[in-house]
């Protein structure tokens, strides 16, 4: 049974991007009584709550998996789209407060109203891309409140997935926009969206840089007329990376009770050697309960792997 909310949220009123505060909440729940575990659910760059309906041919929603397959728990689908991509879950003064809202205002929302197990024990993450991250950064932050942690193609190990490709979007931006981010933004809200080449590197890389940033003026990681990172500005991004926030949270890591971890092995942002480093990092660390899994599959149309990371989840929350 899946109940639709529009979730009018304190954190994110008067947000630097003037984005609603207003967000869509979906809630899932089993039929019947009982309390169960519950598993927050968030999207990857560019997600929408609606974009949940979407559908592949001959691939059924993640939605209709639920109904089919999901094991007795409550999952909660969270809306943090922002108008330039996405949050990556952070509290950031160029974004909002997207972190806080979650953390603070959607989780105890749930819990007062849904038959959930309300303890961190019994409370977990799930998501894809920069959900997979955000789960993972929201768990290393928040141990008080989660448990456990499924990130399918998750984000991280900026080096090597987002890095490689800064030269793609300076030649964008030089060729076409004289190097200025404020033309390409401009040219991109004034046609259909990613229509040209690079937009979504663009985009993201924008985005990015505004939830790392340290102020409200949001500046690229490199300079556009080289692709070459300026130090002080990288130095943002890398602290939200895990080779820094996984030895700073290494006991918040060994105290989760679950951790599941996959991606495909053709992977476009090369996220398959991010799962291999935490794979390496994480035993080292000796966090208790660890699943990484490579499959064979580019980073789109994995829908299929997200009742796997729930079951993995739920078994050992409930």
């Amino acid at each position: 049974m899946l109940d639709e909310h529009l979730f009018e949220s304190a954190s994110l009123r008067g947000n630097p991007l003037g984005d609603p505060h207003e967000r869509p909440l979906w809630v899932w729940r089993p039929e019947g009584d009982g309390s169960y575990p519950s598993v927050y659910v968030l999207q990857g760059f560019t997600g929408q709550l609606d974009m949940w309906r979407n559908r592949q041919p001959f691939r059924p929603t993640y939605l209709e998996l639920l109904d089919a397959t999901a094991p007795r728990c409550v999952v909660v689908f969270v809306d943090t789209w922002t108008s330039v991509g996405g949050s990556q879950f952070v509290d950031s003064p160029a974004t909002g407060r997207y972190h806080t809202y979650l953390c603070e205002e959607v989780v105890p929302w749930v819990d007062a109203r849904y038959p959930t197990l309300a303890a961190r024990e019994h409370r977990g993450l799930q998501g894809k891309s920069s959900g997979g991250y955000g789960a993972m950064v929201t768990a290393m932050l928040r141990p008080d409140l989660f448990a456990g942690v499924a990130s399918h193609a998750g984000g991280g190990l900026f080096e090597v997935s987002i890095r490689p490709f800064f030269r793609d979007a300076a030649r964008t931006l030089r060729d076409l926009y004289g190097g200025s981010v404020d033309r390409w933004l401009e040219d991109f809200r004034s046609r259909p969206a990613f229509s040209r080449e690079n937009d979504l590197h663009l985009l993201l890389q924008w985005g990015f840089s505004a939830a790392y940033s340290a102020t409200p003026d949001v500046r690229l990681p490199y300079d556009p007329a080289t692709g070459q990172v300026v130090p002080e500005r990288w130095e943002r991004w890398l602290a939200w990376d895990f080779p820094a926030l996984v030895p700073r949270h290494a006991e918040a890591l060994r105290s989760l009770r679950a951790i599941y971890v996959d991606s495909g092995t053709r992977d476009e942002w090369f996220l398959d050697l991010t799962a291999e480093w935490l794979r390496r990092e994480l035993t080292a660390l000796g966090v208790p309960d660890l699943h990484v899994e490579l499959f064979d599959a580019g980073h789109a149309e994995i829908e299929y792997r997200y009742p796997l990371g729930l079951a993995y989840l739920v078994e050992r929350l409930s």
